[in-house]
């Protein structure tokens, strides 16, 4: 395929109530759900951020506290936007804010690993990544993670892996959502151990794994599937859905909800704003295998539209149409980055945030201002 060149000129649930709630039921306002956010979901976050950087602050192998500590303060969007979720179901806030923290945190961290250490290995890859595994499945053993390498990080992703096992233990129907949880899980895990390999070997590598699954998703293209795995949208949602009473037959809905559209629409913007300085320090971009820009806009609308359609046929939780405002939410955070708003070749984009109505501009200005403030 062609690709594109871009030129351009630990507590349990809390008990308090928020100010909007009646009788455990969310006022289904984005305005009321901004509020929560900012007042009582983000102050935990920071909470929880600033335990894991004083514990990454512990490790004694160097390269090691280097890259947990920069992932931390790089890639700390990627987990206040997981966060979202806690702000669905107030009896479980805490509960979801420490689990969606200290999971992100494992997948950033690995995601430095894998992408920064100068290393090729497949295999050491594979047994990085066991830890997000394990981080699932409440009650199995962590492993030794960096067996392939000779590291000791002082039992930092242990605890990592051990916080979430807690707490997704103590999610009542978490039993109903585990087989799409690790459904999920798995192919984040694959991904992570594909495109990290030698530079020449990743898109044949990443065709072959696609290849075991292009006919259930015939209508998406190979890096489309390849960028929906990469989101760990589809797993929080399943935590959020594990807190009240759900079948198998919900969390497989939920699951067939978000992959691949809202999956694929989260990972494609994220590559989509970093398309020029992916380019220019050599790295892999999923939107560059578009065969131009014109064509990666289309499908970025639409995967926004078919998100969006999933999106409304998801049950509200508490009142609230959480999924809806997730994907306005990642039109908001992602086309208000300085990097959409200042290359030009990029600015086409941001008309989607005309498109889908005033609620989209009110997660947008809120991203503005959670930048401000974070």
């Amino acid at each position: 395929m062609e690709h594109f060149k871009l030129s351009h000129s630990s507590s349990g649930p809390s008990t308090g109530k928020s100010r909007f709630a009646v009788g455990h039921v969310f006022l289904d306002n984005p305005a009321t759900f901004l509020y929560r956010l900012f007042h009582d979901v983000l102050p935990l976050a920071r909470i929880e951020f600033s335990h894991w950087e004083e514990e990454a602050g512990l490790i004694p192998d160097e390269q090691l506290r280097r890259q947990a500590l920069r992932s931390l303060g790089d890639k700390r969007f990627h987990a206040d936007g997981g966060s979202v979720y806690a702000a669905a179901n107030p009896a479980y806030t805490r509960r979801l804010v420490r689990l969606i923290i200290a999971l992100q945190t494992i997948s950033d961290y690995l995601d430095n690993l894998c992408d920064r250490c100068d290393v090729y290995d497949v295999e050491d890859f594979t047994q990085l990544h066991h830890a997000m595994r394990d981080a699932v499945r409440p009650g199995v053993r962590p492993r030794d993670y960096y067996k392939l390498r000779g590291k000791d990080d002082g039992g930092y992703l242990r605890k990592l892996v051990l916080t979430c096992q807690e707490e997704i233990g103590a999610l009542p129907s978490y039993p109903a959502v585990a087989r799409e949880l690790e459904w999920f899980t798995e192919r984040y895990c694959e991904l992570q151990q594909y495109k990290h390999i030698e530079p020449q070997l990743r898109e044949p590598r990443l065709r072959r794994w696609w290849s075991e699954f292009e006919t259930q998703f015939a209508d998406i293209a190979w890096w489309e599937f390849a960028a929906a795995t990469g989101s760990t949208l589809g797993i929080f949602a399943l935590f959020l859905a594990a807190t009240r009473d759900v079948s198998e037959s919900d969390a497989k809905n939920l699951a067939r909800g978000y992959f691949p559209w809202i999956c694929g629409l989260h990972i494609l913007l994220d590559y989509y704003i970093d398309l020029e300085e992916d380019k220019r320090e050599g790295d892999f971009n999923f939107v560059s295998c578009y065969s131009s820009i014109a064509e990666a806009h289309r499908s970025l609308k639409n995967f926004a539209v078919h998100s969006l359609r999933k999106a409304k046929s998801l049950p509200n939780v508490h009142g609230t149409r959480i999924h809806h405002y997730v994907v306005l939410g990642l039109l908001g955070m992602y086309l208000s980055d300085r990097k959409a708003r200042s290359i030009r070749l990029l600015r086409p984009a941001r008309k989607m945030l005309w498109r889908f109505g005033p609620t989209t501009w009110a997660f947008y200005f809120a991203c503005r201002i959670y930048r401000l403030v974070r």
